[in-house]
């Protein structure tokens, strides 16, 4: 099949017949530039360029985590999950699972066991960290939510998530550390590596 061919397939589907393991599987036949994270937020596919400043800000969130916790830590960046809301395929920058987390029957990961989050904005889908995916991560219940953005120079923490919202939001600049300790990753991450777009 051509990629035209591909194209006209996925416009002529009725979208509400179509899952989203259907959905990343004709993604993943399509010709996505290297370098670009594809994910679904809603219903809309979005591309990303991953960035330097975005990856150094990712590893050093990861790293911070595999100290805390050791090289085992269910740490992963850019793993699709599937959170609640309309077709909602997330490939978060970083996400801590639980210790016990396993693969569903699909083999892939469950939301439910998703306790840390933490998305480093990019110009075009910013409006989707802030938005439809803070909405749906405190929907899923997940503890710690971090926003680092490097526009602003700032990261946002969001935490307790109770009925949908976040009940707590900290603002910090860059070069502030974030106080972690009493949350489910029990650190204190330093934000002074953080690059500024």
């Amino acid at each position: 099949m051509t990629v035209v061919e591909d194209r006209i397939e996925m416009a002529d589907a009725d979208a509400n017949t179509i899952s989203l393991d259907q959905w990343f599987e004709r993604l993943e036949r399509m010709p996505v530039p290297e370098g670009y994270r594809v994910e679904i937020v809603g219903g809309n596919v979005f591309m990303t360029p991953q960035r330097d400043t975005h990856w150094v800000i990712i590893r050093r969130i990861v790293r911070a985590l595999e100290d805390r916790f050791g090289m085992h830590v269910k740490a992963f960046s850019d793993v699709r999950i599937d959170f609640p809301g309309y077709e909602n395929g997330f490939c978060p920058d970083v996400a801590m699972l639980k210790e016990s987390a396993k693969k569903d029957a699909d083999g892939h990961w469950r939301y439910e066991d998703v306790e840390f989050v933490a998305e480093v904005i990019s110009q075009g889908t910013a409006q989707n960290d802030y938005g439809p995916k803070k909405v749906a991560y405190a929907v899923a219940e997940v503890s710690v939510y971090v926003v680092a953005d490097p526009y602003q120079g700032r990261c946002h923490v969001f935490t307790h998530p109770k009925d949908g919202e976040y009940a707590m939001r900290t603002t910090v600049d860059f070069g502030t550390d974030i106080d972690l300790t009493g949350t489910v990753v029990d650190l204190v991450l330093k934000t002074d590596g953080f690059p500024r777009d």
